[in-house]
Parts: C-alpha cells; structure tokens; sequence
C-alpha cells in the first residue's frame, strides 16, 4: 500500500521564526518588444496538460513564457539547456529587463466578484512553510533540471496565509499600492485582469517584514516548485546557498481574499472503462447517471459519504457517467492506513488511492498511468482520447487543508486546486541579478 505524505512525527520541524518576504529585481517583458502582455503569459506549467494548449500558446506570440517553463526540443535531454539559451538570448535581445531597484510586488487578480490581491518576493525557504500534499519524484527532478539549468524562477508559487483582517502591515501596505500607477495592467484570455505595483519604499517594505514575521503559510498551489527550491538550496548549501536560499512566491491574505479550493481529476490512460466497473463489483455501489456533465457532477456533489464520478469518455455534454460510493467497510479497514487522523482517512482522495486505485485496480501512481487534470472536460475528453477511465472528484474544504497540514498530516498528492492561480510571465526572477 503506497503512504502518502508523512506522519506527523516525522514531519521537519518548524522553524521558530516567521515568514521572511524579501525583495528582489523582477525580471519582466518589455511591453514594446511583444505583440501584448497577455499574448506573453500562460497558466502553470502544470495546468497546460495538452500538447495543443502548448502549441496555442506558442503561436500567440514568439516570446510566450512557456518556451521557458516547457521547452521541448528533438532530443529531450537538451531541453533545459534550450530553455537557459533562449532566457539569456531574450535578456539580450532587450524582450526581458530586470527592474532596477529591488522591489516587493502587489499583485491583483480580478474577474467579475473573485478578486484576489497579495505580494510577490522571494520567501526564504528556512521559515513556517506548510505543505498539504506529497508530491511525484520524477516531476520534482525535472523542475530542478529547468532550475538549476536556467537559475532562475519563472512561476511564483501561491501561498496563503491568515492574518487577523485589519488594514495593518502588508495589507495597508497593499492598499497603498492601490493608490498608485501600476506598472503593468493586461486583461488574459481567461478573462482575468491583472495589475502589478512594485514596492521599494524601505519602511513598507519594513512594515511587511514586520507582519509577516509573525505569519505561517500554507501551500496553496506548487507543491513540487517547492520542493524543488528546497533540493536546489540543499545542493549549494556546501558554498552558500545565496538567491538559492528563497524562492519566488505570491503569499495571499486568506483572511482578507478567501481562496477558490477545486478538485483535480484523475485520468487512467491503461484502464478502459468496462475493467473498472467490472472490478468494482461487490466493493462499491455503482449507479449510471444521466448527462450532460454539469447535471453528473451536482449527482457527484450531493452524495454523502465518500464518492467518485467515472466517464469512459465521449462527449463531455452527453456521455456516459456512473457514480461510484458506499465503498465496502471492509474493503477500507483492510487498505486504509490507521496510524493517520480520521479527518485524512475520509478523504475521498484517500479511499481513491488508497483503496481503489492500489488494492481494486492496482494502478501504479507514475505519469504513465495516472494523469492529473484540473478541468472535468478535459478529463472526459483525455479518456474518450486513450481508451481510458476519468475519474472525477469533489473538492476538499480549506479548513480541512489547513486542519491536516497544521498537524504535520499531507494529503494525497495532487488532492486540490487552489485558486485563482497567479499567470505565469508576468514577473520573473532570475537569480543572476542577485549575484554578490
């Protein structure tokens, strides 16, 4: 049986100090130099899950960010080196400059009534940082290939935090913000607007030190960058880790700007449809349910107890769907860890690998056979693609996030999508600016 995440005794234990935001030189487009901001930024690496979405984003425009975070070239090996030439030849061809004086960065995010603002800077990697999901080796060590191969951070991870509500320290000093001109405003093609300030003012920046220092914060989204900047800070710790000692973050006020939490959804490339309900006879209900798939999903939503939407694929608005519950007892007694919370135990993401995934359909939880996507449509049309099974799921409650990461307790890997996600390209850092 796999084991997910850690116990909590064998959790690193916290440092005593909070969090330290630090300012830095981003590295940003220049407007002039591309065809539109928009045009040049994408979602995360890990939200672009189809060959297509990378080729969309590669035509609208020759400087689109993700020939950075996912170069891909004849010969695989050479990627991460494609992906360093083209940063240093886009530094030289005027496309990229660094700021000149090292700043924090509010951030705001808007469409129609979600708006989320936060601060952008690079947190250092020895504070209160907790993480609610393990992650997968091999994508940890491709990450650090691109990292270690460029030097730099292309995608801020999303972070949040809890303060206690009032306009004080970082919040009053994101207000401020507001009253200025941002440097940079660009609407994306998900509809979302964007604006960023920067945040040199050596007080302000001191009166976000100040707040922070008494702050922990939950991982949100980027779970493997994470641990990627920690295996890198790890490898130049023997000279110093230097810039490799923070990585580049959005730290978010949950407080103030309450987070989006939605599920991912899993597709089994090697396991058709018919193989999966054949192997559930006897260990859980299973009840076909009428489409189109927004209709499936409020069946999925309104079940109690722990439940599953499957999809062999088809049109996502008229295929077929079968709703998966009332796993055996039995069948959770003898594949469900004990030594865990029973708030981790009744996680639907639990039963899922614990129990069907490993025990029912003995599938291997490697890229080859487990993939993970955020939307539910592309999850049915993946599966109806390959021949395989979507598996969708409902999403956790932050509350129940935070309740196991505060206890040292981490999820099964990839068990949420925290939102809305910040876009990739608007500011980078690189860590040659940082140099001496």
């Amino acid at each position: 049986m796999r084991t997910d995440g850690n116990d909590a005794h064998d959790a690193p234990a916290r440092a005593t100090d909070g969090l330290r935001l630090l300012p830095f030189r981003g590295l940003r487009y220049v407007p002039e130099r591309v065809s539109s901001l928009a045009a040049v930024t994408s979602p995360p690496y890990d939200v672009i899950v189809r060959p297509d979405g990378v080729l969309h984003l590669e035509t609208a425009d020759p400087y689109n960010i993700v020939r950075l975070i996912l170069p891909h070239t004849v010969d695989p090996a050479a990627r991460h080196r494609q992906a360093a030439d083209t940063l240093h030849r886009w530094r030289g061809e005027g496309v990229l400059a660094a700021d000149g004086t090292p700043a924090l960065y509010v951030y705001e995010q808007r469409r129609g009534e979600v708006l989320q603002r936060g601060l952008i800077g690079a947190l250092r990697l020895d504070g209160p940082v907790l993480p609610h999901e393990d992650v997968v080796p091999e994508i940890v060590a491709d990450r650090a290939a691109l990292m270690r191969e460029t030097a730099a951070n292309f995608e801020p991870l999303l972070l949040a935090y809890r303060s206690e509500g009032t306009v004080t320290g970082a919040t009053a000093v994101i207000e401020g913000a507001l009253t200025r001109a941002p440097l940079l405003t660009t609407t994306t093609e998900d509809g979302f607007a964007h604006r960023l300030w920067s945040v040199t003012d050596p007080a302000e920046i001191d009166a976000v030190c100040a707040d922070l220092a008494s702050r922990e914060a939950l991982i949100a989204d980027g779970h493997h960058r994470w641990a990627t900047y920690q295996r890198l800070a790890e490898e130049h710790r023997g000279g110093g880790a230097g810039a490799w000692a923070s990585g580049l973050v959005l730290l978010v006020d949950s407080a103030r700007y309450p987070l989006q939490v939605r599920a991912i959804h899993r597709v089994l490339p090697r396991l058709p449809l018919g193989d999966a309900l054949a192997a559930l006879d006897g260990v859980c209900r299973v009840r076909a349910v009428d489409g189109p798939l927004p209709t499936a999903l409020e069946a999925l939503a309104g079940t109690p107890g722990n439940a599953f939407l499957l999809s062999g694929g088809g049109s996502a608005g008229t295929g077929a769907f079968h709703l998966v519950d009332c796993p055996d007892p039995d069948l959770l007694a003898r594949t469900v860890r004990t030594d865990r919370p029973e708030t981790w135990r009744r996680l639907d993401a639990t039963v899922l690998h614990s129990a069907l995934l490993d025990a029912v359909w003995r599938v291997p939880d490697r890229p080859s056979d487990i993939s993970y996507l955020h939307s539910a449509e592309d999850a049915v049309e993946q599966a109806g693609q390959r021949g395989g099974t979507a598996v969708l799921l409902r999403p956790e409650r932050e509350e129940t996030v935070r309740e196991l990461a505060g206890q040292g307790v981490t999820m099964p890997r990839k068990s949420t999508s925290f939102g809305p996600k910040p876009a990739t390209g608007l500011v980078l850092r690189d860590l040659a600016d940082e140099a001496g």
